[in-house]
């Protein structure tokens, strides 16, 4: 059983099981694993949360599979100089409810309660980017176990350094892959003195999208701006028992600063949204009905298994430039209706990324060759646009096919750095990198 549940995420049932499950307590135990599982050639598969979606936790090749989720010490909190540091076990709401009573929060929210290792290194994101940016802009430092089994420290606690290669970011979204992350240095920011959420509906999916592109180029200060499509509201009404709602494309949005400033924000909002027939322009300044609304967004995933039940949902996602994203998206809705499946879209419209919920009965080949078919062409037209495969969930195992098409030569330097970092090729072995085709 145990094992069973270290083959895979959340997502996908059986994909790849382990020979081994080892529970990490501290840094050294990961160190001595390491150095053991070299000397013998064992794989080794970090595992968090497991609520990674494209198969970053599967151990396709065997070995250990290794559960950091003990490692969950919150080891110094500055509030003075707005960081901390964690160990790669602790998840981003034990750090949220921790920091609450000093005033400060995490920014960084995948909407799963992921672990802030495994958001590192699959460089998460999520829907407060749009203001306090993705994980790759909110951490400072690492602790990293090489795969020699040598700990290391990167960056360290400045908020800038030209001192040397950037070995953070290198191993930022690294997918385990060059290395085990053992502590994470993040930034940390204050709480808004005021928060207001509101909600918008509208009868067309292209009004919608062109609300969010000229309030971001008026400049409003927003700090969340999600978009769900028709089909994924009729989810979340359903599921998450919204009432008021109809099943239209609505604008999910969150404004942060001074009481002031969020109702003057809002209201400057509401005014353009105006413009493109947005209707039930909606505040919601009161704690408990903001965490109903972001509670249904969050919840996203489980509502679009709802629409279809005993199906299973191929999430997948992109992220295209925001001049291109009414084009990329438009088409992308005319792609899911040629397919005759039921794919619910989501985005965090902010920063030019959405996701699709491919609904498919993995019984039927058809349907899930279609289901495949259309994960497929929604990398393909990202790339296309001049965008990526993926803004967020990372390449795993289900979208190494893709890196070739986004990277080019490029590509070659990173084989090269996974074949200097880890010769023996036992770290998360199988993932992110395409084997070479000769």
């Amino acid at each position: 059983m145990l094992r069973e549940q270290h083959s895979h995420g959340e997502g996908y049932s059986f994909q790849g099981m382990p020979d081994a499950v080892v529970f990490a307590e501290t840094a050294d135990d990961v160190a001595d694993l390491v150095k053991l599982c070299r000397r013998h050639g064992v794989p080794v598969v970090p595992f968090g949360a497991g609520s990674s979606l494209e198969g970053h936790v599967a151990a396709v090749r065997g070995g250990v599979s290794l559960n950091m989720m003990r490692m969950n010490r919150i080891l110094d909190v500055s509030v003075e100089a707005l960081d901390c540091r964690v160990e790669a076990g602790v998840t981003r709401e034990q750090l949220n409810a921790h920091l609450r009573t000093q005033g400060l929060f995490f920014s960084v929210d995948p909407g799963a309660d992921a672990t802030i290792g495994g958001m590192a290194a699959t460089r998460a994101s999520g829907t407060n980017a749009v203001r306090y940016g993705t994980i790759r802009e909110n951490v400072l430092g690492l602790t990293v176990v090489t795969p020699s089994g040598v700990i290391i420290r990167t960056g360290g606690r400045a908020r800038k350094s030209s001192a040397g290669l950037d070995l953070t970011r290198l191993y930022v979204g690294s997918e385990g892959t060059l290395g085990v992350i053992t502590e994470v240095q993040v930034r940390l920011q204050g709480l808004p003195e005021a928060v207001l959420v509101a909600t918008c509906q509208f009868d067309t999916f292209e009004n919608a999208v062109a609300t969010v592109t000229t309030a971001l180029q008026s400049g409003l200060r927003l700090a969340r701006i999600e978009l769900l499509d028709e089909v994924q509201m009729r989810g979340c009404i359903g599921y998450s028992k919204l009432e008021g709602f109809a099943a239209k494309p609505t604008l999910f949005m969150e404004f942060h600063g001074s009481p002031a400033g969020v109702r003057e924000d809002g209201a400057a909002m509401q005014k353009l949204a105006l413009e493109f027939n947005g209707r039930h322009f909606r505040h919601a300044e009161r704690p408990e009905e903001r965490t109903l609304l972001w509670k249904a967004r969050h919840n996203c995933y489980h509502a679009t298994k709802w629409l279809c039940p005993g199906k299973d949902n191929m999430g997948t996602d992109a992220c295209v430039p925001l001049s291109e994203f009414a084009a990329c998206i438009t088409e992308t809705k005319q792609d899911v209706r040629d397919s005759g499946l039921i794919a619910p879209l989501v985005g965090h419209v902010g920063d030019g990324n959405f996701h699709l919920g491919i609904m498919h009965d993995r019984n039927d080949p058809d349907e899930t060759a279609r289901a495949e078919a259309l994960a497929v062409r929604v990398a393909e037209r990202a790339i296309r646009y001049g965008g990526t495969c993926t803004g967020e969930h990372g390449i795993g195992l289900h979208k190494r096919r893709f890196m070739e098409a986004e990277h080019g030569a490029a590509l070659d330097v990173m084989r090269a750095i996974k074949q200097a970092l880890d010769p023996d090729n036992i770290m998360n072995p199988g993932k992110m990198l395409p084997d070479r085709i000769d």
